[in-house]
């Protein structure tokens, strides 16, 4: 009881400092920045067939001419699609809360890389298409929302409970500001384990930057009990891939057991599975973070830097 007690306080104490240490920058949070989401998913579930000439000419960027007519038609009529488009205005029926926290990271990112411009924000439907929830693309987000669901959603039957647990709406902008995080940071050219866990670490790390009051755990996609279970075990982590020697090996398995996403990390011990997948991110995170409180250069000088300079001039030591 008293082991359950304390961690139940270290994970509100996570909370509460991730709250109580959110500042946002008066010259962010006065960035012009008016954010207006279209609801194609609502405007689709209530047309009709008759209606898809005039949702083409208002959508054109959705509709490949390549896809004939007759599949949007069926897509239309289709009862276990109008089911879904049910579920999805039943748990937004509007985007209130969602469209001022976007607003709120597009303002971070246009302080940091100025020539950023604001995007059509669409929400629609992908046949919980999980792989895809967020697409950016050129001046376009699309935010896929049966993939947030919540984790319990009868939809998602059969689908692997590691991936489930990030089908929520907390999980919305985080999934927002990864894929512009992916557009900034350049893919290792290295192949070893260490550059591969700097790669993401630097994506985190433009996170932290552009979503300062979200917790820690939304941000690389864990749960609260798997957050504090990598804080509580990020020595002996270290300990191991330094034991190991796994920093400079270029095996694509390691991308497999500690990078990845799945059920847990695969360190061939009883204590797999205990542990959160992406480890090897997390690390990354915590390398990247020690660097950047050492030596803060800019962002974009962050980003160029390679991971084998971060890596020493961190002097990366876990936490205890």
């Amino acid at each position: 009881m008293k082991t359950k007690l304390t961690s139940l306080i270290i994970l509100l104490l996570i909370v509460v400092s991730c709250n109580t240490d959110c500042t946002i920058n008066k010259d962010i949070s006065n960035i012009p920045m008016d954010v207006e989401v279209v609801r194609f998913d609502k405007a689709f579930a209530e047309a009709t067939t008759e209606d898809l000439p005039q949702l083409k000419t208002a959508f054109p960027e959705l509709f490949s001419s390549r896809i004939p007519d007759s599949i949007w038609v069926n897509k239309i009529n289709d009862t276990l699609q109008n089911e879904l488009e049910s579920e999805v205005i039943k748990t937004f029926p509007d985007f209130i809360e969602e469209t001022n926290d976007i607003s709120t990271l597009f303002k971070h990112i246009k302080y940091h890389f100025p020539e950023f411009k604001k995007p059509t924000v669409i929400t629609v439907t992908s046949d919980v298409d999980y792989r895809n929830k967020v697409i950016v693309a050129d001046r376009l987000l699309l935010i896929a929302l049966d993939n947030y669901l919540g984790t319990d959603h009868r939809f998602y039957v059969g689908i692997q409970e590691y991936l489930k647990d990030n089908f929520r709406k907390a999980q919305i902008v985080p999934n927002i500001a990864q894929e512009y995080a992916n557009q900034l940071v350049p893919r290792p050219t290295s192949r070893t384990f260490l550059a591969q866990m700097v790669y993401y670490g630097k994506l985190l790390y433009l996170q932290d930057v552009f979503l300062p009051c979200t917790n820690p755990n939304e941000k690389i996609g864990y749960s609260k009990e798997d957050y504090q279970w990598a804080l509580d075990n990020e020595e002996q982590i270290w300990r191991y891939f330094i034991e190991k020697e796994l920093i400079y090996k270029t095996s694509n398995k390691l991308q497999e057991r500690f990078i990845n996403e799945g059920p847990f990390s695969k360190f061939y011990l009883q204590l797999d599975a205990e542990s959160p997948s992406k480890l090897g991110q997390y690390i990354g995170w915590q390398i990247v973070k020690q660097y950047m409180d050492k030596h803060p250069v800019s962002l974009k000088k962050l980003l160029i830097t390679d991971a084998e300079t971060i890596f020493k001039t961190s002097k990366y030591k876990p936490k205890k």
